[in-house]
C-alpha cells in the first residue's frame, strides 16, 4: 500500500503540500504508483501565478499524461529543476527529493488531512 505522510496535506487531485513558506508542493506516491514510470514534468515558471483547483502543468509517465492542479492560489517561487532534469525522481522520492516546486501562498483550496486523503484513496498513512 502507498504511504501518505501524516505531516502533510493533500488535493483531492493527488498533489500534496506542506506547512513551510514558501510552500513546497509535489505529487503523492499513490499518483506516482498509478501513473508508472514518470519520464517528463511540465512545471510553472518562477514568478508565474497559479490558481487553486486549476492546471499548472503535467506529469507524463509511459502509461499516460497527468494534469497537475495547484492546491493553492499564489506565486511560484522555485521550481525543482532535479525533476525537470531527471523525472523518475518523482517515482523513487515523491515526498522528499521529487517536490516539484514552492508557493509563496494567498489562498487555499479545499484541501484533505492525511487520514482522509489515504481513506479515499487506499493509502497508508505514515
Amino acid at each position: 500500500m502507498s504511504k501518505v505522510l501524516s505531516t502533510l496535506r493533500y488535493s483531492a487531485e493527488h498533489e500534496w503540500i506542506d506547512a513551510s513558506s514558501p510552500a513546497k508542493i509535489g505529487i503523492t506516491q499513490i499518483a506516482a504508483d498509478a501513473l508508472g514510470d514518470v519520464v517528463y514534468v511540465d512545471l510553472p515558471e518562477v514568478g508565474d501565478t497559479v490558481t487553486a483547483g486549476e492546471t499548472c502543468g503535467e506529469v507524463e509517465s509511459t502509461k499516460s499524461v497527468s494534469d497537475l492542479y495547484s492546491p493553492v492560489t499564489g506565486t511560484i517561487v522555485e521550481v525543482n529543476q532535479e525533476a525537470v532534469d531527471n523525472p523518475a525522481i518523482l517515482n523513487e522520492d515523491p515526498y522528499g527529493a521529487g517536490w516539484l516546486f514552492t508557493v509563496e501562498v494567498e489562498s487555499e483550496g479545499p484541501l484533505l488531512s492525511a487520514a482522509d486523503y489515504a481513506s479515499a484513496n487506499g493509502g497508508n498513512v505514515e
